[in-house]
């Protein structure tokens, strides 16, 4: 049965918002690591890390609201989780991000190869697609770059 272009733009904002809430748990993976690490180590993993999540959580919730304001969709509020224990320690926190990160990019990389994005004509999500693709490339390398030398 064919999909409906309503359905189409229901499921690409599903998905962006599965994204969405990954890099929310990735956000708040890294602003936990950042509290258990010393200054010289925090400012690394604030640039490197923590930024690039940040701009594209905001990228993407940003996305979301736009996308279903455009086209009369229910949208929703994404709110960071907690966490986890503090227990966890820097080193996995910084891992959870990066599986958080890797989820919200296969998530991404999906929704582009479904080509939704251009069954349902939206120019603006597929450049929106294209940047957090960018701002997340590249993250686990970093994330391995940052951890190599907390505990040391």
């Amino acid at each position: 049965m064919a999909q409906t272009t309503v359905e189409a733009r229901q499921q690409l904002l599903d998905m962006l918002a599965e994204a969405t809430d990954a890099l929310g748990v990735a956000l708040a993976s890294l602003g936990a690591a950042y509290e258990q690490l010393d200054e010289h180590r925090a400012d690394e993993l604030e640039k490197e890390l923590f930024r690039p999540v940040q701009l594209a959580y905001g990228r993407a919730r940003r996305t979301h609201a736009e996308f279903a304001d455009r086209y009369a969709l229910l949208g929703r509020s994404f709110e960071p989780p907690s966490p986890g224990l503090p227990s966890t320690g820097a080193k996995g926190f910084i891992d959870s991000a990066v599986v958080a990160v890797g989820r919200a990019d296969s998530t991404l990389t999906e929704l582009q190869d479904s080509l939704l994005p251009v069954e349902v004509g939206d120019a603006k999500v597929r450049a929106a697609l294209a940047e957090l693709r960018e701002l997340v490339g590249g993250f686990a390398m970093r994330a391995r770059q940052v951890t190599r030398t907390i505990g040391r």
